[in-house]
């Protein structure tokens, strides 16, 4: 059986929508939780999955533990071996690749649809005109060599693919309401200081959106992993 290794930053922010299709796919899922468990140590897995958090990809000096996490991305990353990225995971993907990680025009919280590349319009095509899930202060440069997927009014970079192994997605696609509300307790502190976000809000939308963005998410990821070398 393949195997799916899952670096989780914060307990609720898991694979949520996507971790039945990857079973379906023939994954067996395995999570690793940072500040827990020592990365370097870890059998490399047929698809490493690192996932979001509400830290930045470059406090290497409050967290340590991204040192080593930005070093296995790097060698997956220069061995051509698939690896997928969450939102925090695609701006250390980009770090790893090189790349300035940096806080945004503005943070991004809430449900709202992307502008697709003409790159993005072959690869996200499912998720066209559907609001998805933001939620994050950080941005990144594209890396050197990468395919800019898709943007919004305040994010130029909302996704990259790199060569065909490697994808990066700075919104999350693998949201659902399912489990929501364990990111409404999680980010409490995050959205009572950010002008225009409230959890009524968040509440609402995610039973308006979440449905047709998961479903059109689960279309995008099963392409891509049709496509894996």
């Amino acid at each position: 059986m393949k195997t799916v290794l899952a670096i989780r930053h914060v307990a609720f922010e898991d694979l949520g929508g996507f971790e039945a299709p990857l079973k379906e796919a023939g994954y067996a899922i395995r999570y690793a939780d940072m500040g827990v468990e020592d990365v370097a140590s870890l059998p490399s897995p047929d698809l490493l999955a690192v996932l979001g958090g509400p830290i930045g990809a470059y406090e290497d000096d409050l967290y340590p533990f991204l040192q080593d996490e930005i070093a296995l991305i790097t060698a997956r990353l220069a061995a051509g071996r698939p690896i997928l990225g969450i939102c925090l995971g695609a701006q250390l993907m980009a770090r790893a690749l090189g790349a300035r990680v940096y806080p945004g025009r503005a943070k991004e919280i809430g449900w709202k649809p992307l502008t697709l590349t003409s790159a993005g319009e072959r690869l996200l095509a499912p998720l066209k005109d559907l609001p998805v899930l933001h939620w994050h202060g950080d941005t990144f440069d594209l890396p050197q060599g990468a395919a800019n997927l898709a943007s919004t009014d305040i994010c130029d970079h909302q996704a990259f693919l790199y060569d065909r192994h490697a994808l990066a997605f700075q919104f999350h696609p693998e949201a659902q309401q399912a489990g929501f509300e364990r990111w409404l307790i999680g980010h409490a502190g995050e959205i009572a200081a950010t002008a225009g976000v409230t959890v009524p809000q968040l509440r609402v939308d995610t039973g308006r959106f979440s449905a047709d963005a998961r479903h059109a998410g689960v279309e995008v990821l099963q392409g891509w992993l049709r496509q894996l070398p």
